[in-house]
């Protein structure tokens, strides 16, 4: 059996018949940038999140930039964000010219540690970031209370976590504002690039409005140093399709990732931890093993291949290497880094192809290698 890590055209297919009349209908109106879809699927997501405002942009990363420049983030700043993630966190603080600072993650959760944030504080820190990593929420409650007792904005990195919940309450409206990704591959993915912003802080809002169309309300006026980054109206039409689904979706990821643990059980590799104060949306299900690179090439040979996140933490990255950090300086993170393998996870995928990963994990040979 081949297992294919990511399957979009499998969504595609269940949902042709739905999506190919968005797509007609939005062609046919001949509006395609900031129109009536990207409007109303930014109602809808700050709806669901319980934010007072949703603003389309182009991208994820783009939502991050537009935030903390809205924010006034800029050079002599500090933001606090974690090393464990893809780079578009630090590298929308590098955009501002400000300081990026790298705290540790928690060794279960791989979410940035509260306890390291605090200690990493100083009189420039003007934001903290964290990263809801692999669709678990961060110790938010702690990092809000860092930043309240501090005037330290808390800004919400949702990439990866649409629909997960802190509390009881959707990602995404507890900190000044909450960044999200419709990247293809997101648990809500568009077919294209795509990405929003949601916050309940009006003024901030109107900020951001003009932030993605070169810093004007009207027309031909420039009141701010902008950028160009509007949502698509094909891409939001699409999403709003996707939107109806991604409950359903984020219930069946984490029947996965259940079926996962328990057939993993007794075996040499440690499975995700969920939070008792969270709900898990499993965008990605990583297992730690001491034999990652061997079990990789082991279950690639047996038709199950794995893309690994992340394979070297940011703080070691060359691109931030004017930021001085060595091996060592984020112990945790670099042992993650080394032993993390993750699985396939997304809602096509059948129970059978799921037992057949965990089949033949449970073959591989641990210890044989060491």
């Amino acid at each position: 059996m081949n297992v294919p890590f990511l399957n979009l055209a499998a969504q595609f297919e269940s949902l042709k018949a739905e999506l190919l009349p968005a797509v007609e209908r939005t062609l046919a109106s001949g509006h395609y940038v900031l129109g009536p879809n990207v409007a109303a699927l930014e109602q809808e997501i700050a709806a669901r999140v319980g934010a007072g405002f949703g603003i389309g942009v182009n991208s994820g990363s783009d939502a991050l930039t537009l935030t903390l420049r809205a924010l006034d983030i800029g050079p002599g700043d500090e933001v606090i964000t974690t090393p464990f993630t893809y780079i578009a966190p630090a590298e929308s603080i590098s955009q501002m010219g400000a300081r990026i600072v790298f705290a540790d993650i928690h060794p279960r959760t791989f979410n940035l540690d509260p306890a390291d944030v605090s200690r990493k504080i100083t009189a420039r820190t003007r934001a903290i970031l964290p990263v809801h990593l692999f669709g678990q929420a961060a110790q938010l409650d702690d990092f809000l209370a860092l930043g309240q007792a501090r005037g330290i904005e808390v800004v919400e990195d949702c990439a990866q976590a649409i629909g997960a919940d802190y509390r009881g309450r959707p990602v995404g409206a507890f900190g000044a504002a909450g960044c999200f990704s419709f990247y293809p591959t997101k648990n809500l993915g568009a077919d294209g690039d795509g990405g929003m912003i949601v916050t309940s802080d009006e003024a901030l809002a109107r900020k951001l409005r003009m932030l993605r169309v070169h810093g004007i309300e009207r027309r031909y006026y420039h009141d701010l140093h902008g950028y160009n980054s509007r949502l698509d109206e094909l891409q939001a039409a699409i999403l709003r399709v996707k939107l109806r689904r991604l409950d359903a979706w984020n219930v069946r990821r984490a029947e996965i990732a259940a079926r996962y643990t328990a057939a993993l059980e007794g075996l040499p590799v440690e499975t995700p931890t969920t939070c008792e104060l969270n709900r898990h949306v499993f965008h990605v299900y990583a297992i730690l093993t001491e034999q990652r690179d061997e079990l990789l090439q082991f279950m690639a040979q047996r038709g199950v291949p794995s893309i690994v996140y992340y394979p070297l933490p940011l703080h070691l990255q060359k691109v931030f290497a004017d930021l001085g950090y060595r091996q060592g300086d984020l112990p945790v993170a670099e042992s993650v880094s080394e032993r993390i393998l993750p699985l396939p996870i997304y809602p096509e995928l059948t129970d059978e192809q799921v037992d057949y990963v965990a089949g033949v994990i449970r073959q591989f040979p641990f210890g044989d290698h060491e």
